[in-house]
């Protein structure tokens, strides 16, 4: 087996502009990763990249994170992946990658056209929010944007919005790694980039945070979604290649 080191390359820009979005890198790795391994084995790096990632996050953006979002969004979140993770198992790869390019494409398109949607920033919300982001995150891979939509109604300052994000994610990722290992989903080849990414995530993480002391945010967020709407057209353009061969 051989290192990819396009795609490597690609990880590396997805961590950065996920980092600098404030969606978490996984919206851009998962579908990115579909163009070179299987459905579960990029689950499977997934997990492991962003632990890496967001360990960097918490150190890097540790001002201010708040321990209420972190209950309120946080337990549902590490409750539902897990039982995103074992549906994942049982699931149609190939609808669940319709599934993403969909939910990448209409949660963009959504969020650049009704720029004005506000999610009311209450204690239910914040449950639903994310037990959403978590059964996503198990099930797809991702599951940052439906969290960074249900915290950006709370207008938390951006290292805290990024720390208690990357926190959650942390817990998310842990439960759902044990998950995968146990559905076979974290082999020889995913094994074999677990440096490659370790590396990757603090690296790209380091230079997101040196590039939005100079990015205003809201301009910056406009490019994401932008990019997820790509992403997501590509990822479906992709499949439909595939099945008319």
């Amino acid at each position: 087996m051989k290192v990819n080191y396009i795609f490597l390359l690609l990880a590396l820009v997805a961590e950065i502009i996920g980092t600098i979005g404030g969606f978490g890198s996984s919206v851009f790795f998962v579908p990115l990763g579909n163009f070179y391994f299987d459905f579960y084995s990029v689950l499977g790096m997934t997990a492991i990249f962003h632990l890496s990632s967001n360990i960097s996050k918490i150190f890097l953006f540790k001002k201010g994170l708040d321990k209420k979002l972190l209950l309120h969004i946080g337990v549902p979140s590490v409750l539902f992946v897990i039982i995103g993770g074992f549906l994942s198992k049982v699931a149609d790869t190939v609808a669940l990658e319709i599934i993403l390019g969909a939910f990448l494409v209409i949660f963009s398109l959504l969020f650049l056209i009704k720029s004005e949607i506000i999610v009311l920033p209450n204690k239910k919300n914040s449950i639903i929010g994310g037990a959403l982001s978590g059964f996503s995150a198990g099930l797809l891979g991702t599951g940052g944007a439906i969290r960074g939509l249900t915290m950006a109604a709370f207008n938390l300052e951006k290292s805290a919005f990024i720390a208690t994000s990357a926190f959650i994610d942390f817990m998310i990722d842990f439960s759902r790694t044990f998950v995968y290992y146990g559905n076979g989903y974290i082999g020889k080849q995913e094994l074999m980039y677990l440096p490659f990414l370790f590396a990757i995530g603090l690296v790209g993480t380091y230079l997101g945070k040196k590039i939005l002391h100079y990015i205003p945010q809201e301009k910056f967020r406009k490019l994401s979604l932008i990019f997820i709407l790509l992403i997501g057209l590509a990822t479906i353009t992709k499949l439909a290649f595939d099945y008319w061969g």
